[in-house]
């Protein structure tokens, strides 16, 4: 049974509903595996919701194992018009306003925790353009689509960012992803190994890739922590 809530007080253990800007938002939380609290919240963002793309997405679902085991709390949503979620698709503008609701929300419960943001595909164009609210402390995007969007007019995040791309995926050109990430500066980390846009049957290496990265990214003391 999903909590027919609006904004909860607490965080929740099971599916519930925030109010976004166009109505509710269909949200799946997740807590940090084996109690470990890294003091970090990631909002994850779901592929195009025209071709199918939602919180459910194996991609994303990944991003989110990788996140609560490495000690942060775990948002999933669905974008307007999908599942749940009140509204209508907007082509990634819309899109960006419910990320912005999702992080208001996660900063009104956690004021003190980091925010770790993510994308897969579509979920990576809104997730940049929301990074300029967001400022999130780790950002992730994977098969980011540099073609079907500008992404050079997107402000860059001021903080670690981890790119990672199948160098065999059939939707979004891996010599695009690497040329526009040539252009940026400071150069965020590139992780490519042989995958489809979808990395099937490399689910488990994507989330070790998304692991090390982040390990990678993180500050000295916290990745101290960890060993």
């Amino acid at each position: 049974m999903k909590q027919m809530i609006v904004n909860p007080e607490q965080f929740p253990d099971k599916t519930f509903f925030l109010q976004g800007p166009v109505g509710k938002i269909e949200c799946l939380p997740g807590d940090p595996v084996d109690g470990e609290d890294r003091q970090a919240v990631g909002i994850i963002c779901h592929p195009h919701p025209l071709f199918g793309g939602t919180m459910h997405n194996k991609v994303t679902h990944m991003i989110e194992k990788a996140f609560r085991e490495l000690g942060a709390y775990t948002i999933r949503f669905n974008f307007r018009g999908v599942g749940e979620t009140d509204g209508e698709f907007d082509d990634g503008n819309g899109e960006t306003e419910d990320v912005i609701a999702i992080y208001n929300w996660v900063k009104e419960l956690f004021p003190e925790h980091d925010i770790w943001l993510a994308g897969f595909s579509f979920g990576s164009y809104t997730a940049l353009k929301a990074c300029p609210t967001v400022n999130p402390t780790q950002f992730l995007t994977i098969a980011p689509p540099v073609e079907r969007y500008d992404y050079t007019q997107l402000e860059i995040p001021q903080c670690p960012w981890l790119i990672i791309q199948g160098e065999e995926d059939d939707v979004v050109t891996p010599k695009a992803v690497y040329n526009y990430v040539d252009t940026l500066e400071p150069r965020p980390q590139l992780i490519t190994f042989k995958a489809g846009h979808f990395f099937h049957r490399r689910l488990i290496d994507l989330k070790g890739a998304i692991k090390n990265g982040i390990l990678r990214q993180l500050p000295e003391e916290e990745t101290t922590s960890e060993e």
